[in-house]
């Protein structure tokens, strides 16, 4: 029998041969089978990120100035303007004053409106130069724009995620790989260091730690350095579960073929042994991200993380620390929205990526 007649036989026809995928494809089929909860945490980070990247054009104003004629503004009704005046602008508003100064309250000013322009000034929505502005989130006790002050946010709330798990996870891959891998004294010696810092209580060290960032550096030293700290209150756990992964793997037959043929400690540690891990890494990266976000907007609102006048989701809420402020002007929680949706989101994509790359759920 030829080739091509056992191709065709009966005892290879429905034999299923496994399909070679590019990234694309790929990532196309994990979106198919993607539940819409997940796709939509997916998408709303998206555009979360987006914030972060193109956030001096999505933002309508700059985030540090002032309406000091405007503070605690409520979040202004945008409107379809006259036609006659869409040579000014297609959406309109009217704009806000103040009615009761002392109070703070607020009556829409008829007599006049703005226009809301698009793609204007490099910007994706904002008002000429002179005109009154529009607050689609309102404003905060400084009269300064609360959405352009959260898109701003989003490049310290979202990123530090990011950077900080890069920072915990790949030292605790390295340290709990080598680890596994060596055994012995200095396996105990490395884990022992592990357990040590991980008997710190975490919330209260990292308070000590951060107190101690000195004052005037500027935003983006203050940024890594608090990274650096939340990367190395978190790494020990980590390196301790990938210990456990790595120690199996030491006595896997490829390892013990490889260390047969001579493979030094290095080709066995990048070659076998993180491999073997990475998937695992990747899935509890994703869970652990929402930790960081949650804990720099701890650090800022209670004054020891990004100070003002730049922005983060978590200085942002230092406002509505008090209920009275919040009881009047309930718009000054819009960050913890932002916070919460970014935090629920990470799981909800977190529990996804375990639930599809989990041996146990094969079947």
């Amino acid at each position: 029998m030829n080739a091509r007649a056992a191709i065709a036989s009966p005892a290879t026809r429905n034999v299923a041969i496994p399909e070679r995928r590019g990234l694309w494809a790929a990532l196309g089929h994990e979106w198919r089978v993607a539940s819409l909860t997940v796709k939509l945490s997916a998408l709303l980070l998206l555009l979360f990120y987006l914030f972060a990247a193109a956030s001096p054009i999505i933002a309508p104003y700059d985030p540090a100035h002032q309406w000091r004629e405007l503070p605690d503004c409520p979040p202004m009704r945008l409107h379809l303007a006259p036609r006659a005046d869409w040579n000014q602008g297609y959406l309109c508003a009217w704009p806000m004053r103040l009615d009761v100064p002392l109070a703070r309250h607020y009556a829409e000013d008829h007599s006049r409106r703005t226009f809301v322009r698009l793609f204007d000034r490099g910007h994706l929505f904002t008002t000429a130069p002179g005109d009154p502005p529009f607050f689609l989130m309102g404003s905060e006790g400084l009269g300064r724009d609360l959405f352009s002050r959260i898109v701003y946010g989003a490049r310290v709330s979202m990123c530090i995620g990011l950077v900080g798990v890069a920072i915990s996870f790949s030292l605790g891959i390295m340290v709990g790989a080598f680890s596994g891998l060596m055994g012995g004294m200095t396996d105990s010696a490395i884990m022992r260091l592990c357990e040590v810092e991980m008997s710190l209580p975490s919330f209260y060290f990292l308070l000590a730690l951060a107190a101690v960032i000195p004052s005037g550096l500027s935003t983006t030293a203050t940024f890594f350095l608090i990274v650096g700290i939340m990367a190395f209150i978190s790494w020990a756990g980590f390196a301790r579960v990938i210990r456990g992964m790595a120690a199996s793997v030491r006595s896997a037959p490829y390892v013990e073929a490889a260390r047969a043929l001579g493979g030094s400690r290095a080709r066995l540690l990048f070659r076998h042994v993180i491999p073997s891990v990475i998937g695992f890494a990747a899935v509890n990266a994703s869970l652990s991200i929402p930790g960081y976000i949650l804990g720099e907007s701890a650090l800022s609102l209670l004054g020891l993380g990004i100070q003002e006048p730049a922005a983060s989701w978590g200085n942002l809420l230092s406002q509505a620390m008090d209920p009275q402020t919040v009881a009047y002007y309930p718009w000054v929680l819009a960050p913890g929205l932002f916070i919460s949706a970014a935090v629920m989101a990470f799981n909800f994509l977190g529990d996804h990526l375990r639930d599809r790359f989990d041996p146990s759920n094969s079947g």
